[in-house]
């Protein structure tokens, strides 16, 4: 995973701050390769044509709430099958108490959802829960379409956009560990055997074979191992890197809050990282760690995580822990929430629950009201209102960018060791890592070297101590002693 760190970090305002943006031309861009059509006929046609985008009906289990909750739930949802790359035709919602053990909505409205899917033309219903096996299995043969349900949805989109090595193996883990409970085992298929008992199969052919589903099992659970310690040697990397950064004590801020809140703009336009920036949900699944650089001059990590999304499922939070990790020990969060989306509390709170999963529920947190400039000022002023330590910023237009590195500053811990030092110049080194890693009150040359006054980690303070001098008394001259 990206976790580099340049030496000199972007200028924050530059006109363009999101870099060249490759990543989102390469997934845009269908590029035609010439030499491998056999047709001998005139393709300019095939050519033209649009393809046909996968059509899906929606359909919600209303259980609790107000109907406007019930209405933003499938509106996420059919933002979440654009996102997979399919066609939204119809969306349908039921009133229930809980879902049907059977069918999820029940018999009768399950036959009303096959005349709706007719109807349209639909390939897939998508269902706006976590189903069983049974009931996405009873809901296709009543239906005669392809059911598919919210948790393999998103897993579905993060099979698409995970890049590196370690997004793949995390989303590879995530997917066997949703398929394992619903496999099927199919009649015709259940004995793994040369012959049975009683069909003459002769000898060393008699007794139990393994079953389909037995063998299915124990090559996917051979597949989940592999790719556990796969993400296992990954994170051994990624701890040595956060480890090294540790030891530096160089202060993490985390990056954090609901998908497609504009993380990765905001990223962008602090430290120029260049990382992909789209309008859809989960655009950026692998965590991109830069470098920046306060008012104050410390210097800090600023990491991009994977957003999150209301009922995110467990699988994708365990196999992401290596990555969300990087919020539960970052030394600040900043909390993205988009301003401009409907129900912008509902977000904060699923965030924040993703936040007690992890255990980072009692870090140091600044609420980050992004694209102030398009959504209306008193929602801004109510979000505002609503956390202690908030800001209003616009990553598009860079408004507020300068007050939000401010409250970071203010916002991280201090170092805890005061020190005052005559450092020589050949030691230049040390006053470096001062600028660096610490807090300085006081700098002056003279003909023996640089005197400051810092706040620093033990460590450094350590390191400058054989450079020690006393605290000025009253009046400027130094303590005796």
């Amino acid at each position: 995973m990206p976790d580099s760190h340049p030496s000199e970090p972007a200028a924050p305002f530059e006109e363009d701050y999101d870099g060249l943006q490759e990543d989102l031309a390469d997934r845009l861009a269908l590029r035609r390769v010439p030499g491998l059509s056999t047709e001998r006929e005139d393709v300019a046609e095939v050519e033209n044509r649009k393809v046909r985008l996968e059509r899906v009906v929606l359909v919600g289990v209303w259980l609790s709430g107000s109907q406007s909750d019930a209405d933003l739930s499938m509106q996420e949802l059919a933002a979440l099958a654009e996102t997979a790359g399919a066609e939204v035709v119809e969306g349908v919602v039921q009133r229930r108490s809980k879902p049907d053990p059977a069918t999820y909505i029940g018999s009768g409205k399950a036959a009303e959802l096959r005349d709706i899917v007719e109807a349209t033309g639909a390939d897939t219903v998508v269902c706006d829960g976590e189903l069983s096996s049974s009931q996405i299995v009873h809901l296709e043969d009543a239906v005669q379409a392809k059911v598919v349900d919210r948790t393999a949805l998103i897993l579905d989109i993060f099979a698409q956009h995970a890049k590196s090595k370690e997004g793949r193996a995390q989303v590879s883990l995530a997917q066997m560990e949703y398929m394992l409970p619903r496999l099927r085992g199919w009649g015709r298929s259940l004995s793994r055997q040369a012959g049975g008992s009683g069909g003459g199969g002769g000898m060393a052919t008699r007794g139990p074979g393994e079953t389909k589903l037995e063998t299915d099992r124990r090559r996917i659970q051979e597949k989940m191992a592999k790719a556990r310690a796969e993400i296992a040697e990954l994170q051994a990397r990624r701890d040595v890197k956060r480890q090294e950064r540790r030891r530096r004590e160089v202060p993490a801020v985390a990056l954090a809050g609901y998908t497609n809140a504009g993380k990765s703009s905001l990223l962008n336009r602090l430290t120029g990282a260049g990382v992909l920036v789209q309008d859809a949900l989960f655009a950026t699944l692998d965590p991109t760690v830069r470098r920046a650089r306060t008012p104050g001059g410390r210097d800090i990590t600023l990491a991009d995580t994977v957003g999150f999304v209301r009922h995110l499922p467990h699988q994708l939070v365990a196999a992401f822990r290596s990555t969300l990790d990087e919020v539960a020990d970052a030394d600040l969060v900043l909390h993205v929430v988009d301003a401009s989306q409907d129900d912008p509390e509902g977000r904060i709170a699923a965030v924040r629950e993703v936040f007690t999963e992890l255990g980072a529920e009692k870090l140091p947190e600044v609420l980050v009201v992004n694209k102030a400039d398009a959504a209306d000022p008193a929602e801004v002023e109510r979000l505002l209102a609503s956390a202690p330590r908030s800001i209003a910023v616009s990553a598009r237009t860079g408004a507020g960018i300068d007050e939000l590195l401010a409250l970071v500053d203010e916002a991280l811990p201090r170092p805890e060791v005061r020190v005052r030092a005559e450092v020589p110049y050949s030691r230049g080194d040390l006053v470096s890592r001062v600028h660096s890693e610490g807090l300085i009150g006081e700098l002056e040359q003279n003909e023996r070297g640089t005197l400051l006054s810092a706040e620093v980690h033990p460590e450094l303070a350590a390191a400058l101590a054989p450079f020690a001098v006393p605290e000025p008394a009253e009046g400027g001259r130094p303590a005796a002693g």
